[in-house]
């Protein structure tokens, strides 16, 4: 494994935790909303790392045209509105479905520009092939992390650490260690 290819994949593991996390969001939309924007930001890692020009608008169209059946996603994010069940069973299956997404487009977009793809010439009926035989190994993926105990923990830091960057209490290098130092937890 070179070592573009090794840190895309510690690059997508990360962010199926992170989409892992986000699909536990009690609150029906957000969830997928969330989830949405943690792809465009692995997209726009992917994209620096393999020295890509990254445009957010095609990130938003390949999301879309790979994860087609985001409606199975949004179907799992509503049951979190059915009362005491509704947020356990919804919540657990678009952790998964969340986790699974995300390892998919990681996937795919880390093969097409290892292979000198660029933002702009992505066959998308190849690559939606592809996402779908990646979603299934990634529910896997997301399965595992989703099942590691201390996870929900990390998740609520994460979260927390995230609300200091924005808010400009921590600066992007120290936000980078302790999302290292966290992720390492899991």
């Amino acid at each position: 494994m070179t070592d573009k290819s090794a840190t895309a994949e510690q690059l997508i593991r990360e962010h199926v935790i992170w989409s892992c996390g986000a699909g536990l969001v009690p609150v029906p939309i957000v969830d997928f909303v969330a989830v949405t924007a943690i792809q465009l930001d692995l997209i726009r890692q992917l994209s620096t790392l393999y020295g890509v020009n990254y445009e957010e608008g095609q990130g938003k169209v390949w999301i879309g045209a790979l994860t087609g059946g985001a409606i199975a996603r949004i179907g799992a994010s509503a049951i979190k509105a059915i009362p005491g069940i509704g947020s356990l069973i919804g919540g657990l299956s678009m952790s998964i479905a969340s986790g699974a997404s995300t390892y998919g487009v990681g996937k795919v977009i880390a093969r097409h520009f290892a292979a000198g793809g660029t933002m702009g010439n992505l066959d998308v009926d190849e690559a939606r092939s592809r996402y779908e035989k990646e979603y299934e190994e990634g529910k896997e993926v997301a399965k595992k992390a989703s099942e590691n105990k201390g996870a929900k923990d990390v998740f609520e830091k994460l979260e927390k650490l995230g609300e200091l960057k924005q808010k400009g209490i921590v600066t992007e290098a120290e936000f980078e260690k302790k999302k290292a130092d966290l992720l390492a937890q899991l």
